[in-house]
């Protein structure tokens, strides 16, 4: 990613990491957010330590924007600690202890550098990709009933108490995110080693692996295609209000800024990555998990971000990465290859009947539209029914050593 940066004249996520270091950081939050899965392997004193340092190492990096004048962001003093534990235990611990902190540290910097090559991904595209397929999918879409327009004009109509909201959830997706990871990762200090499956892999998974999807199926969304948004380039100003007609659909030329990241909607598959992950915490946890599952899906078509088909391929893919994440964790079998593999076709196909069939799903929404739920139904129950049957065969081999204790007393 930082080559394929580099001949395009962008900085790429290795660049955008080192300039961090120093410079105003783009996203303090998100670093701060490394830290914190970091510590997870640290006692509560280390934590308060390291807490300490990097809110230290801020205040100096803040006290010299002042004086220079610039733009007053933090995150430094998160990135320096990380870097600084890196260090500390490869000259001073052994062992265990060593690899341990290794590994807090590198599941702290791949939230980071996710994050940042995510970013270079969308640029990528955006240069890339002159041309989009949103004149497709808002054909397919109608299959559907064009959710995107009828959820547009519900957050008109209910502003500003619904946009606020809906925004708060949407741009505050990756902290529920890491306030999840923390809640299944809080027992590592103490076990001294990391569950084997965890809410940040499919995490990381999904941001890493999703935008080369946009490279095939560039999209750059309702809003901007058809919206205010998309100026000079939108085909017309018709979001919320108006739905477009039934046309032969085709390319449309598009600007070098606007991210093709439509297709799938990665929001989707975070926020249901996230409500899965939540489901085996407590009632709090599980009720957090179905809001944000909501409110993002709302917010994503509510403010013209994504078209309903957006959020079924978006369904699939999340599933289809979960199980492959949990197949590695778990060991890889027959059901699993099953699995993943009915997955990966559903979403092939999804892709394909948007591209090549959107004027058929239009004309008969009564028979696409229920068979597109339908299909993402059959994934989700895929899913559902073969995950249980794993953690069924889990359960004997989690309670073996303890039958094994009480036959030796």
């Amino acid at each position: 990613m930082e080559i394929a940066a580099r001949h395009y004249g962008n900085p790429g996520p290795l660049t955008t990491h080192a300039r961090e270091l120093v410079f105003t950081p783009d996203s303090g939050p998100q670093l701060y957010a490394g830290l914190a899965l970091m510590m997870v392997v640290l006692t509560w004193r280390q934590r308060f330590l390291a807490l300490g340092a990097a809110a230290g190492i801020d205040v100096v990096f803040a006290l010299v924007r002042w004086g220079a004048d610039a733009d007053q962001k933090f995150g430094n003093g998160a990135l320096w600690v990380l870097w600084g534990c890196a260090l500390f235990a490869l000259v001073k611990l052994r062992g265990r202890d060593r690899v341990l902190l290794l590994q807090g540290v590198g599941l702290g910097l791949l939230l980071v550098l996710g994050n940042q090559t995510g970013d270079t991904w969308l640029t990528i595209t955006s240069e890339t990709r002159p041309e989009v397929l949103d004149p497709y999918v808002v054909t397919a879409d109608h299959a559907l009933g064009d959710p995107s327009w009828l959820m547009g004009r519900a957050v008109e109509a209910t502003d500003p108490v619904s946009s606020h909201l809906l925004a708060a959830i949407y741009g505050q997706l990756p902290l529920a995110a890491a306030l999840v990871a923390l809640y299944q990762l809080r027992h590592v200090a103490t076990e001294r080693r990391f569950p084997s499956h965890h809410l940040v892999r499919t995490f990381l998974a999904i941001g890493l692996l999703g935008p080369a999807v946009y490279m095939i199926f560039p999209v750059v969304g309702p809003i901007f295609a058809y919206g205010a948004d998309g100026g000079q380039w939108a085909v017309a100003n018709l979001w919320p209000d108006t739905v477009p007609s039934v046309s032969t659909p085709g390319p449309i030329p598009f600007d070098e800024i606007t991210p093709r990241n439509c297709m799938p909607s990665l929001h989707t598959a975070w926020a249901l990555s996230l409500f899965l992950h939540s489901r085996n915490g407590s009632r709090l946890m599980r009720f957090a998990g179905t809001f944000w599952l909501v409110g993002t899906l709302s917010a994503t078509l509510g403010f013209g971000y994504h078209y309903g088909v957006d959020l079924v391929a978006g369904v699939v893919f999340a599933l289809t990465v979960e199980a492959a994440m949990r197949a590695l964790a778990r060991g890889w079998d027959r059901s699993a290859s099953v699995l993943i593999a009915y997955g990966a076709v559903v979403f092939v196909a999804l892709l394909l009947s948007y591209r090549f069939l959107p004027v058929e799903m239009a004309r008969y929404p009564w028979l696409f539209g229920p068979l597109l739920i339908a299909v993402m139904g059959s994934v989700i129950y895929g899913c559902w029914r073969t995950t249980k049957a794993w953690e069924r065969e889990a359960a004997p081999k989690a309670e073996q050593p303890e039958q094994t204790q009480l036959v030796t007393a």
